[in-house]
């Protein structure tokens, strides 16, 4: 019996470990009304676009200044549905499409990473997949963060397209 019992725990521990890890909680500030239910689960690969430009606050500076997301949407089986660019907007290859708005950030647990979001849409149009999107969370990013440094007045109008993967969530009304 203990034979079982150990072989039992061992298999367990095996199977957990092919589950992979495990997503993050969604901080609170990002949680969205609880009128809203989960409609769509995408994964984003594709890139952060930034260009060199003088400082806002002051032009003997200069800084990576974000331009727009670029990438590909991904349904749970892996195949492309659609888009991700700048508004922000996704759009859908049934045509439909949803602008949306920032209403809070998190830096998430990786510090090198792009923050995660929660949008609110601005617009949608569309009978499709985003065309009842009220929030949209952008969730388990990796990467995407602006250079660190080659930013100067030799590299001004230069864009950098900084590889980035997100989990985008899409919540309709209930």
């Amino acid at each position: 019996m203990l034979a079982l019992t150990a072989g039992a725990t061992c298999c367990v521990a095996v199977l957990a470990g092919c589950v992979g890890p495990q997503p993050s909680a969604v901080p609170a500030n990002l949680s969205v009304a609880p009128t809203q239910v989960l409609s769509l689960e995408l994964k984003a690969t594709g890139v952060q676009i930034y260009r060199c430009a003088a400082a806002k606050d002051d032009a003997s500076r200069f800084e990576w200044q974000f331009v727009a997301p670029e990438a590909d949407l991904f349904d749970q089986g892996g195949q492309k549905i659609g888009w991700h660019y700048a508004g922000p907007s996704w759009e859908s290859t049934d045509g439909s499409k949803v602008v949306g708005t920032v209403q809070a950030q998190n830096t998430g647990p990786d510090a090198n990473a792009i923050t995660w979001l929660l949008l609110s849409a601005k617009s949608n149009s569309g009978t499709g997949i985003f065309g009842q999107t009220q929030s949209i969370q952008r969730l388990q990013t990796v990467g995407g963060k602006a250079p660190a440094d080659g930013c100067n007045q030799t590299a001004l109008g230069k864009e950098a397209r900084m590889p980035y993967r997100a989990i985008y969530r899409f919540y309709s009304a209930k």
